[in-house]
């Protein structure tokens, strides 16, 4: 199978639950840590940044359990038991992009968001900076599309459209903004 079209994650498997400190407690199943209002688990979320400033953008697979067909953030997953962040973010750019990038760890908060009766996200969310080193390649089978956008261009459209995105990312790209600015203009023009 190519690496545009392997699957790369399940509902089996195990993630790694944490309190609101990010110390780990436990693990669960991916399906348990989305069933209903969610656990709270660890994730990340990575915003890549071509050399021309702008953000790659993925729209969700449509066969995804949770906001399908939505457009988000570079990359987000979650670390599985017994995975660093660095190996999860490194697995998981390889997994949908099939690129490499180097990251730089921006800050953490916990949200929880619910889709319709589909499931929740209930996480920890690592959110990290980044170049695009290489040309994405995306994996169809968790992305339906990408296209880079310049931060002001996708600030409008956010504000104009804010339904057509994840809830996480919204929260992301505004703390980015509002709160991070130093940080994120060393990437986005």
């Amino acid at each position: 199978m190519s690496d545009f079209h392997r699957t790369v994650s399940s509902e089996s498997e195990e993630l790694i639950l944490v309190d609101s400190g990010d110390n780990e407690i436990g693990y669960r199943s991916k399906a348990d840590c989305h069933d209903g209002g969610g656990i709270l688990h660890r994730a990340f979320s990575l915003f890549l940044f071509n050399a021309d400033g702008e953000l790659l953008l993925q729209q969700r697979a449509v066969a995804k359990r949770l906001w399908p067909g939505f457009w988000s953030n570079s990359c987000c997953s979650h670390p599985r038991r017994g995975e660093s962040l660095q190996t999860a973010t490194m697995r998981r750019l390889d997994d949908e992009l099939n690129i490499a990038a180097e990251l730089e760890f921006v800050y953490h908060f916990c949200y929880q968001a619910e889709f319709d009766n589909a499931g929740s996200e209930n996480e920890l969310c690592h959110v990290f900076l980044g170049k695009v080193d290489g040309e994405p390649r995306p994996n169809d089978s968790e992305i339906a599309s990408i296209r880079f956008i310049s931060a002001d261009d996708l600030s409008a459209e956010l504000a104009a459209h804010p339904q057509r995105f994840t809830p996480w990312f919204i929260k992301e790209w505004r703390a980015l903004r509002e709160v991070y600015a130093g940080q994120l203009a060393r990437y986005a023009i």
